[in-house]
This record gives structure tokens, sequence and C-alpha cells, in this order.
């Protein structure tokens, strides 16, 4: 058993390449086997950029009002307790409404050292032109 205490690690800036707007990371973790996760907060309008998960990507929402898309999709709206599966190399992005931040725990298995495939940003137009809140 290990445990790390709340607090022990320092929070981090989501990195520019893959966020649009303020996102912050915490709790970072990784099981001894292929299993990742964080607990990824969004300010309004904060986002990630497309990526797919080479073995799918769970989301648990923890606060606030979100927004996913999958490619082709519309934009859902997502609230606490909302759980969210991505289906393996399911093109999407998901972040905060453009009025209320949005925390939630990404969890996801890393394949060939590899969790996650980035690619390009959501532009603020296609954001903007579907945001239901």
């Amino acid at each position: 058993m290990d445990i790390t205490a709340s607090g022990a690690q320092a929070s981090s800036k989501g990195p520019d390449d893959y966020f649009t707007g303020a996102v912050r990371l915490d709790g970072r973790f990784s099981g001894s086997g292929n299993l990742s996760g964080a607990t990824v907060t969004f300010e309004p309008g904060a986002r990630t950029a497309w990526h797919t998960h080479p073995l799918g990507q769970t989301l648990i929402v923890l606060s606030g009002l979100g927004l996913v898309q999958r490619e082709g999709g519309v934009i859902e709206e997502i609230r606490p307790g909302d759980i969210v599966w991505f289906e393996p190399g399911e093109r999407h992005w998901h972040g905060a409404s453009s009025k209320c931040a949005m925390s939630h725990l990404a969890i996801a298995e890393m394949k060939d050292g590899s969790a996650v495939t980035w690619m390009e940003k959501v532009t603020d137009q296609d954001y903007a032109g579907t945001d239901a809140s």
C-alpha cells in the first residue's frame, strides 16, 4: 500500500500545448500497472485540445459544469456525478462551460508507455459556436 497525502504534490499548470485557458492539474497518479490519472480543474472557457487515448478514458465529474465532444458529435454538458467514457482511439475534447469552472478526475491506461495522443486545439469559434451554457 502507498498513500500520497493530500497536498504532498504541488499543483501544476496544464501545458499550453495541450490546453486552452487556465487549467490546473492536481493529484497526479500512476499505478504499478498501466493506470494513470489526475484531477483536472478548468476555469470558465478552458478546455483540452483534441486528443485520443489508446485504451480509452474515463472522466468522473467532481464539480461545476463541463462540456465534452467527440468527433462528429454534438457538445454535451456534464455535471457533478456524471461519468464519461471515451472509447479507445475516439477523438474528443473536454473542458469547462463558458461561464462556470469544472473539475473532473481523468483516468486512462497506458499502452506502449503512452496514455494520450494530443492533436490540434479546439478553436474559440468552434467552442463558442456550440456552447449551450
